[in-house]
């Protein structure tokens, strides 16, 4: 059968001022629809708008796509793009209230995220694991390294030549004197700033081939390093690492999963496959930003499980203690296998 093709089939010959009196109507009626849903609800709209607004919706698609192929008014084009943005999600759209939309975040966007990185965040744990041993032995060797290493504000003395009672000090501010206190809680201020930084800087400099990532994520497990020797150095460093551990499994978790979505973009840029760059950069910044999003959750967590551990541990059993228990929380939280659906699966 023959006759004249679709017009989406040869824009060519799509007239501008008779293609906008053929479909005007239509979006002209969509966009009052949409508009009235998005003031009042759904529940504002007559039977009879409700089962035209799908073929409305199909209808402004279409002509977006011819107005697209015809390079007709770019002014034309915009406004069908916004309108059909709009109508998709008002049709399609699950309208759900900011707490439901949080519980499916924590029961299953994030952990899914997080599971998603798996070889990422294998990848970021071991280049930190490595650069930490490297800052131990480097400085165990010459602890004139030290300074190449930390910063002077966040050694905050805490260096090669303090005496052991000073570090012992530091490490110890509950009932041990208002200076102490005051400095540990500098310290601990500067160290989650630090931390903070870190983690926002591991990921949002993974576009630049994953490389700035690497870098940071190596250069944490060096100051690590550096601290340790020096507190061992003094024979406190099962003490350090205990003080460490009631804040750190959770701070140096998130840093590790920071770097992992750095890494995921990274590599998505540098080996797009058969996509495009931006398309493998968007496609892999769509699960490493909710893992991210995350991280800000545990560095929260982290930051009060210091306050605790400065306030009220002194015993370094108890502060590694909570340490691990806090570790395996995380662990289980991520991942445990859970069912797919549940809070927040809808269509």
């Amino acid at each position: 059968m023959t006759g004249p093709a679709p017009m989406a089939a040869d824009p060519s010959t799509v007239n501008a001022t008779r293609f906008r009196a053929a479909h005007e109507a239509d979006w002209a009626r969509l966009d009052r629809l949409i508009t009235r849903i998005e003031k009042r609800s759904v529940r504002a709209l007559a039977d009879d708008d409700l089962l035209a607004l799908p073929s409305l919706y199909r209808t402004t698609l279409s002509s977006l796509s011819v107005a697209r192929a015809t390079s007709l008014d770019r002014a034309l084009v915009a406004y069908l793009e916004q309108l059909g943005t709009r109508a998709y999600f008002q049709i399609y759209g699950v309208q759900t209230s900011p707490w439901r939309q949080l519980a499916r975040f924590l029961a299953h966007g994030w952990p899914q995220a997080v599971r998603d990185l798996w070889r990422e965040t294998l990848a970021s744990l071991l280049l930190g694991i490595a650069a930490t041993i490297a800052g131990y032995v480097v400085v165990s060797r010459d602890p004139s390294w030290f300074f190449a290493i930390i910063p002077v504000g966040m050694a905050g003395g805490r260096d090669p030549g303090a005496s052991a009672a000073f570090l012992r000090g530091t490490l110890y501010g509950h009932g041990a004197g208002g200076a102490r206190q005051d400095g540990l809680a500098t310290f601990a201020a500067y160290l989650f700033s630090h931390n903070a930084q870190l983690a926002i800087f591991s990921f949002a400099l993974g576009f630049a081939f994953a490389a700035p990532t690497a870098l940071l994520v190596a250069y944490n497990g060096l100051t690590l390093g550096a601290f340790q020797a020096v507190f061992a150095a003094k024979g406190l460093g099962w003490n350090v690492a205990a003080w460490l551990m009631i804040h750190g499994t959770t701070e140096l978790f998130a840093i590790t999963l920071s770097g992992a979505a750095g890494f995921r973009i990274g590599l998505a840029i540098a080996f797009p496959g058969r996509r495009t760059r931006m398309e493998s950069a968007t496609a892999a910044g769509r699960s490493a930003a909710v893992a991210m999003a995350g991280t800000v959750v545990m560095l929260i967590v982290a930051g009060m499980l210091e306050g605790i551990g400065r306030q009220l541990v002194d015993d370094d059993a108890t502060r590694a203690g909570i340490g691990l228990a806090v570790l395996a929380f995380w662990l289980v939280y991520f991942y445990w296998p859970r069912r797919a659906g549940g809070v927040g699966h809808g269509a």
